[in-house]
């Protein structure tokens, strides 16, 4: 899942980023209006969590043009303010989704999962693939009923292959999914990931490598 922040609190923003992170998002920062249109620009997140208070760009006017140029990511708009008036104006610009400040963590993680299942072909509960099974929401991998401890890098990967349902996935639609912008195109991150999961998958392997073409399951 990639998910672009946009808040101008450097201290919150960081908490966030790492929180989500920690989830097995791939999480860019934006600290204003203005940076925030560059990133989507050349980007497709599947969530925006918008702060609604932005320097230079507000954030009405950034979910506004997001919604004119039919951006296909969901926006999850952050506001300080939780009135009923505020809540209906965000929903009237675009927005698919409203959290006001002080929010628990817990439940923007909830709420920006339940964006991103939103945005494409709705997905069951439980991934599964012959004796392998992945909870998302609890985040919890077995196969053969034996519990698999995953990184949140690996989960992500092996969730996003489940997601896929047989079709191979390249490298780079994996770096550009799971890995945020801070990541080298041109590393063996992917590669080492895959070796690892392997491992930690057992026999008889799961993953299959499609010669210069990618991975799947």
């Amino acid at each position: 899942m990639r998910v672009l922040l946009v808040e101008d609190h450097v201290e919150l923003a960081d908490t966030v980023a790492m929180v989500l992170r920690r989830e097995g998002m791939a999480v860019d920062v934006a600290l204003d209006g203005d940076a925030a249109l560059e990133r989507t620009g050349v980007t497709g997140y599947d969530v925006v969590v918008l702060d609604r208070d932005l320097p230079v760009l507000h954030g009405d006017e950034v979910c506004r043009l997001l919604a004119e140029q039919r951006y296909p990511g969901r926006v999850l708009m952050l506001t300080a303010s939780g009135t009923v008036e505020d809540r209906v104006d965000g929903f009237a610009l675009g927005a698919d989704d409203y959290l006001p400040k002080p929010f628990a963590l817990a439940e923007l993680i909830s709420r920006v999962r339940a964006l991103a299942r939103r945005r494409g072909t709705p997905l069951p509960p439980v991934l599964v693939k012959a004796d392998l099974r992945l909870d998302p929401a609890r985040r919890i991998t077995t196969r053969g009923g034996r519990r698999i401890p995953l990184s949140a890098r690996e989960f992500a990967v092996l969730e996003h292959l489940l997601a896929a349902e047989g079709r191979v996935v390249g490298a780079e639609e994996l770096l550009d999914s799971v890995w945020d912008e801070q990541t080298d195109p041109f590393t063996t991150t992917v590669k080492v990931t895959i070796r690892r999961l392997r491992g930690k998958l057992g026999e008889p392997p799961l993953i299959e490598t499609v010669h210069r073409a990618g991975y799947r399951i």
